[in-house]
């Protein structure tokens, strides 16, 4: 695996599939710039603590449901990485893409596409 490609596989699977925030929090402060952009579909939210709040959101509505990576991509500063989400052991709910800017081996924003 490339860098880049760690780097978002460990954010789908060790941040956004962790419901243990005790856990979440330290590999989300790795892992974002502290000024981190995180768009998708609801809104903006800047920086971890505010990051941290979107996936909690997201938790609670969706309980028991598991992020799973597919096709991974990079060119210069950036990556992406496919996915698809439901519930654990059943057919996926929503299928997505993750659009990362890396700078200085952190993601900087992180850019989110429903399908």
């Amino acid at each position: 695996m490339t860098t880049f490609e760690e780097l978002l596989h460990r954010n789908l699977l060790g941040v956004f599939n962790e419901r243990d925030e005790a856990r979440r929090l330290p590999v989300l402060a790795e892992l974002y710039a502290p000024d981190a952009r995180f768009s998708d579909h609801d809104g903006v939210a800047v920086g971890p603590a505010a990051i941290n709040e979107k996936i909690r959101e997201l938790h609670h509505r969706t309980p028991g449901f598991v992020f799973v990576p597919g096709a991974f991509h990079e060119v210069q500063d950036l990556a992406t990485v496919e996915w698809s989400y439901g519930p654990a052991g059943a057919d996926p709910v929503v299928r997505g893409t993750d659009v990362a800017l890396i700078r200085d081996g952190r993601i900087a924003a992180l850019y989110v596409y429903l399908r």
